[in-house]
């Protein structure tokens, strides 16, 4: 693209950039303002107050945080928030809208996409998980028959989850490679990632400690207490160490001396960027054939894909992961999920939205 595009993010309103509420769309949204601006387009972020990030323009947006939509009900109604950060930011970005090329919302929410024909600046919406609601469902769909092609997704599973008549742009996701170190010599340890909630299924993985007796380090968002004490409770013996959520600096020190990373999700993850976090520091990963990691995980390559909800398969995933090849999963990582290429991918996709608008 020869022109330097005027981009406005609306970023997740779950919680602040930085506070590790909004989960895998913070860092999408990180690693995406990198590599975008990296290929000359300006950037601002339409964000809740108190968001952090370290060469960006951030317009903190006061307001109460939205509901996470992966603690609602199928059939949960839409929920409109007394003086919502949500509402505020898109206030906002009507507001301002004629100064950008594009709107790009990140928000798992339907009042964007109910909103999208009032503005008279093109919006892009990327998804960031699979279907969960009817109200989403109804919201995306709507979207897709006025404005088709303004849907980008990570991957092909969750996009399945999704009313097949619906139009997608596959755009998967990155990291920025310089700032994960490879390590070829573990320690007898294994990891996982994520927010300690129940969807992400941490006690499989804990259970998958105990029985072989290999340490585990916890890294995230504590979202659940009641979760996680139960977790302790139920696998009292089980060695495991919960290190609390950290930037990336001091994750990625502590994911590369582990043997391997283990993924236990029980809903369809949208992508699963831990996994591609641990490529990058060379550590293969043991993962449910659920979902996105489905996708990034290559079978007897950089780790293995075990059948989902099943603490044996991890068990034998885990046996096996001597057999990976460390510095195979580094240049996959390289290959597949630099910034370069996402830069590319979601530039291509937002030349076609803004000439379909003129």
């Amino acid at each position: 693209m020869a022109r330097c595009l005027r981009l406005l993010f609306v970023s997740t309103p779950v919680g602040p950039l930085g506070s590790g509420l909004g989960g895998g769309v913070e860092l999408t949204v990180v690693n995406l303002v990198t590599a975008l601006a990296q290929r000359g387009h300006q950037i601002e972020i339409a964000a809740p107050e108190n968001s952090e990030m370290i060469g960006a323009n951030l317009i903190q947006i006061p307001g109460t945080l939205q509901p996470t939509a992966h603690t609602q009900g199928r059939d949960t109604p839409a929920i409109m928030v007394e003086n919502a950060v949500l509402s505020n930011q898109w206030a906002y970005a009507r507001q301002v809208q004629h100064s950008y090329d594009l709107i790009v919302n990140f928000a798992y929410d339907w009042l964007p996409f109910y909103l999208t024909p009032f503005f008279d600046i093109p919006i892009a919406h990327f998804v960031s998980m699979g279907s969960l609601s009817r109200v989403m469902d109804r919201a995306v769909s709507r979207v897709n028959d006025k404005f088709p092609g303004t849907l980008g997704a990570y991957t092909q599973t969750q996009v399945d989850t999704f009313p097949a008549r619906l139009t997608w742009q596959l755009l998967s996701s990155a990291v920025d490679l310089t700032r994960y170190n490879y390590c070829d010599t573990p320690e007898a340890a294994l990891v996982w990632l994520g927010r300690i909630s129940p969807e992400k299924g941490l006690e499989d993985a804990v259970a998958a400690a105990q029985e072989t007796q290999i340490p585990l380090k916890i890294l995230g968002k504590l979202e659940n207490q009641d979760y996680w004490e139960t977790i302790q409770r139920t696998y009292p013996n089980a060695p495991i160490d919960y290190l609390g959520f950290v930037n990336t600096q001091q994750l990625q020190a502590i994911v590369r001396r582990c043997q391997g990373l283990l993924m236990t999700p029980r809903w369809v993850e949208a992508f699963g960027n831990v996994a591609i976090e641990a490529l990058a520091c060379g550590v293969p990963v043991v993962a449910y054939r659920r979902g996105g990691p489905a996708e990034i995980i290559d079978h007897g390559q950089t780790g293995w894909l075990v059948e989902p909800d099943h603490v044996a398969g991890l068990v034998e995933g885990i046996q096996k992961l001597d057999s990976i090849d460390r510095h195979h999963c580094r240049q996959q990582a390289e290959s597949k999920y630099s910034l370069s290429a996402l830069g590319i991918r979601f530039e291509q996709w937002f030349d076609t939205i803004i000439r379909q608008h003129q």
